[in-house]
């Protein structure tokens, strides 16, 4: 218990701080436009401590859920081009995401299951029989909020390796198209210019696809079993 307190306070105290300090100014499209200049230079400078510095903050914001993902992103392109901003976010994100499900998880998977064991017992019986598929389906639609996704999937009995690795496959996708959006952060003026509806609906339809194929092949089996 005294663990839990420990750690849920420190993540409060970043979280605050994060705020009380005004940090989300310095983590916005209009400032990584200004800054991208000297940010090539430095790593032109000093490349494996700027990539370094980029991945550590990365995975930290991402672990602590900090409204600054989408913009560490797109500074990944601007920043390292595209294929080495893919898997410096790619990897980061993907390792803070499972942070945050092994915190959350620790802190208050207990007092859920023991509060809402029975609304969880169906959550966790798709989670069963869907597995990765259910997982990458989440990642990949862009309507679920990702620090939502992490905190949902740590209340069940998801496996933390099939939570790995089944987010980092589905976040790809996306992870490419804001990376590659830096790259070309000049002609940028706004997050919206990013993806447009019609990239949203297919991210949703890529999403939902395995999930149906994996229970329409189920559901044939089923029909030619003899019985």
């Amino acid at each position: 218990m005294k663990a839990k307190i420990v750690l849920a306070a420190i993540f409060v105290a970043l979280i605050a701080a994060f705020f009380i300090f005004d940090l989300q100014q310095y983590f916005s499209l209009e400032y990584l436009k200004s800054q991208k200049d000297a940010l090539n230079t430095l790593y032109a400078e000093k490349p494996i401590l700027i990539a370094g510095a980029f991945f550590l903050t990365y995975v930290a914001f991402a672990a602590l859920a900090l409204p600054a993902a989408l913009i560490l992103t797109v500074a990944g392109g601007a920043i390292f081009g595209f294929w080495a901003g893919v898997l410096l976010v790619s990897f980061a994100s993907t390792i803070g995401a499972t942070l945050a499900f092994i915190f959350t998880r620790f802190l208050f998977h207990d007092a859920i299951e023991a509060k809402f064991g029975d609304r969880l017992a169906a959550v966790n019986k798709g989670i069963e029989s869907e597995g990765a598929f259910y997982v990458f389906g989440l990642r990949l639609v862009p309507l679920f909020p990702f620090f939502v996704v992490n905190s949902l999937l740590a209340l069940t009995k998801l496996k933390t390796l099939t939570f790995y690795w089944a987010s980092q496959l589905g976040m790809l996708a996306g992870t490419a198209v804001y990376v590659n959006a830096g790259t070309q952060i000049a002609q940028i003026k706004s997050t919206s210019d990013i993806v447009s509806l019609k990239l949203i609906i297919s991210f949703v339809l890529l999403g939902v696809f395995p999930i149906i194929a994996k229970k329409a092949l189920s559901f044939l089996k089923a029909r030619n079993t003899p019985t």
